[in-house]
């Protein structure tokens, strides 16, 4: 080959290296500017906010930068991941009601029809979903618009099961077995959500069941109830969707074969792998073995340290990371048949072996006694840690695991910040972050459940107003945890000390409040599984240097998977606690909604709450507002000469809504967090 067209070969080979990562870069790379959150929620690419920062069909709406919505639709997303590819949605239910002057006739009907982008990106699954039909004499079944293969515009598969009922005590709590309810597995290929049913005489059943429902719903995400019978017919439920890049801007893409031959492939990262879809046409792309990440992106796949995990990656040697694995070696002079699955023991000559042996017996007996005390710490150290829970919350995401060296220079008295009923909090220093350590005060019965109460809620948490969960220790008794550090200290502190009483503006209290029922909102309506506070007030209502509020201390908190109540030992403040959960035991979430309503009234008043007969800021303000329906007279005289009257006696009224002694009068945090954003709005110019 000549010299010159050596240097043309050459030339022309890099022009089309560059090009092609020019082209690759443009298509993968989140461009400067865009959103990567919505309402406390993370949008990784694939996905994203506004034009030019999500792939075709992966676009994805923030709503009032309260709460992100697929783009095209009005589906609200609550769950978003990239391995494994799928999201969760909230879809509406679908329902008919009897008219109940003639039951043989339909009152009113919503099929609950809303499609997912039938060309786009994602199929419900299949795996993760039922269809669950609700009603007495009731034959519900899905209608799917298209499946894989079949024609754009006429139902071509339907699904169902039908429900009967003798009479009114057939349908049963927990049940679904054909009696009020049933439920079926669904195909995979579905790209809409759309029901149909039978109609059936329901003359003798109106009492209890005048209606039928039938609705998508994810499998572990929902348990029949009685009252279910009577759904609300706005109610909406967690769906999982499967999404797969099915296209590359100019054709569909059925498998990886086919993007291994066309542009715009999505498996950028020089660590992953293309995997073909398994719910309809398309791929995903995963991190090869070895590595972690977001495959989406270039250089997303990074690699992983197997030697910092020694519990996933055992190595009884010495052990060296390497690119996508690592190497278990014994160090000279020792020897294993696996060191990965074996101690290595020397490889000393017989007569070694005697010396060391005669040396380390005279060893032995000297530091006996040492050993014996240092081996009966390592076990108590090892029990504890046993009985806290070590082993099951090794596996826990985003919760790191402290020595109780780790923390021993932090638990002093002169960083001791607060104290209360159920232990200490120091502040401190770890990894260079400041930190706040929760110890428990020894003894406490309740120490143990409540410590892994906190750890399973906050691990399953993560929202901008509610205190981040660092860490714990376990290697003690009373098992402490490791929390973010809020600067300014709780709410209560704030509003009620008795010397130099900070001021706070009336805008500065309703941003408070807006803030905290976002927070309580979140655990109540969008985290993967219902929370329950049970013990909201303002010493459990942490700010920051911005008087940015976050939930803390979810030591009686509820986890709420399978049921919408608990009813159990009765603990909390029972200055701001629910009169109903006081008098039956019934902690609901509307328990929440009672209790922050006193923390409104301090906002507003200053005044602090009290379990007294004589001094109940509760009793003095209904009794005000109800003779005069405001209460002028009780406001913070700091807030009252600001004038806005109208703002306070909204904030007055919506108070006393969350203080109805009827439960069910009470609006939800989502609605009481949405009036006070708009409150919010409406103040600020």
């Amino acid at each position: 080959m000549s010299a010159s067209l050596f240097f043309f070969v050459h030339a022309l080979l890099l022009l089309l290296l560059l090009r092609v990562a020019t082209g690759t870069e443009s298509l993968t790379m989140t461009p400067a500017g865009c959103e990567t959150t919505c309402g406390g929620m993370d949008i990784p690419y694939p996905f994203g906010i506004g034009t030019g920062c999500s792939r075709k069909g992966f676009e994805i709406n923030c709503v009032n930068n309260n709460f992100p919505v697929l783009a095209g639709t009005s589906l609200r997303v609550v769950h978003l991941s990239v391995d494994p590819a799928e999201s969760q949605v909230m879809l509406p239910v679908g329902w008919q009601c009897f008219n109940a002057s003639d039951p043989s006739t339909i009152e009113d009907w919503r099929d609950g029809e809303m499609e997912m982008n039938k060309d786009g990106a994602y199929r419900i699954s299949n795996t993760q979903n039922k269809l669950f039909v609700l009603g007495c004499n009731t034959m519900g079944y899905r209608e799917n618009k298209r499946a894989e293969g079949g024609s754009f515009d006429s139902n071509n598969h339907y699904t169902g099961c039908m429900s009967y009922c003798n009479d009114d005590k057939s349908a049963q709590d927990g049940l679904c077995a054909g009696a009020g309810c049933c439920h079926v597995d669904i195909p995979p290929g579905l790209t809409n959500n759309e029901f149909n049913f039978r109609m059936y005489d329901h003359s003798t059943m109106m009492d209890y069941s005048p209606c039928d429902y039938a609705f998508l719903v994810g499998r572990t995400n929902y348990t029949f109830q009685r009252s279910d019978l009577f759904m609300d017919k706005n109610r909406t439920m967690p769906v999982f969707l499967d999404w797969a890049i099915r296209d590359n801007g100019s054709s569909a893409i059925l498998s990886c074969a086919d993007a291994a031959k066309a542009d715009q492939y999505a498996c950028v990262s020089t660590r992953s792998s293309c995997f073909n879809a398994k719910n309809g046409p398309g791929y995903n792309c995963k991190c090869s073995k070895g590595h972690q990440g977001n495959p989406y992106i270039v250089d997303g796949c990074t690699n992983i340290d197997e030697c910092a995990d020694k519990v996933k990656y055992p190595c009884y040697g010495v052990c060296e990371d390497t690119q996508g694995s690592y190497k278990c070696t014994c160090q000279p002079g020792y020897r294993s048949n696996d060191p990965r699955t074996e101690h290595c023991t020397p490889k000393f000559p017989l007569g070694a072996q005697i010396s060391t042996g005669a040396i380390g017996g005279i060893l032995v007996l000297v530091f006996l006694s040492f050993i014996y005390v240092v081996r009966k710490e390592q076990r108590k150290t090892k029990d504890f840690y046993d009985k806290n829970g070590g082993p099951t919350l090794e596996n826990a995401r985003n919760i790191k695991l402290f020595k109780k060296d780790d923390l021993k220079r932090i638990l002093k008295r002169s960083n001791l910040v607060g104290k209360g009923g159920f232990g200490e909090v120091y502040k401190g220093i770890v990894d260079d972050v400041h930190v706040a350590v929760k110890k428990p005060i020894h003894g406490s019965v309740l120490a143990s459940e409540q410590f892994a109460n906190e750890v399973i809620i906050q691990s399953q948490v993560i929202h901008k107003n509610i205190v981040r969960l660092i860490g714990c220790c376990l290697e003690v008794d009373a098992p402490m945890l490791v929390y973010e550090f809020v600067s300014k200290g709780s709410l209560d502190d704030i509003l009620h000390k008795v010397d130099n009483k900070e001021p706070l503006s009336l805008d500065v209290r309703v941003n408070i409040a807006t803030e905290s029922a976002r927070g309580l909102s979140y655990m109540h309506a969008e985290a993967h599984t219902k929370i329950l506070h049970g013990d909201v007030k303002p010493a459990n209502i942490l700010l920051d240097d911005k008087f940015l509020p976050k939930i803390s201390d979810f030591g009686i908190s509820r986890l709420i998977a399978r049921e919408n109540q608990h009813t159990g030992n009765i603990i909390g403040d029972m200055s701001y606690m629910d009169p109903v959960y006081l008098q039956k035991g019934l902690l609901t979430e509307k328990s929440d909604v009672y209790s922050f309503g006193v923390v409104i009234l301090e906002l507003i008043t200053r005044q602090k709450a009290s379990y007294s007969d004589n001094n109940s800021l509760v009793r003095n303000f209904l009794e005000v507002y109800e003779k005069e329906k405001k209460a002028t007279e009780l406001f913070d005289k700091e807030i009252a000469v600001e004038g806005d009257f109208e703002l306070l006696d909204s904030l007055a009224g919506l108070s006393v809504e969350c203080l109805n002694l009827d439960v069910n009068q009470r609006p939800t945090m989502a609605d009481v967090a949405e009036r006070l954003l708009i409150l919010n709005r409406t103040r600020r110019p």
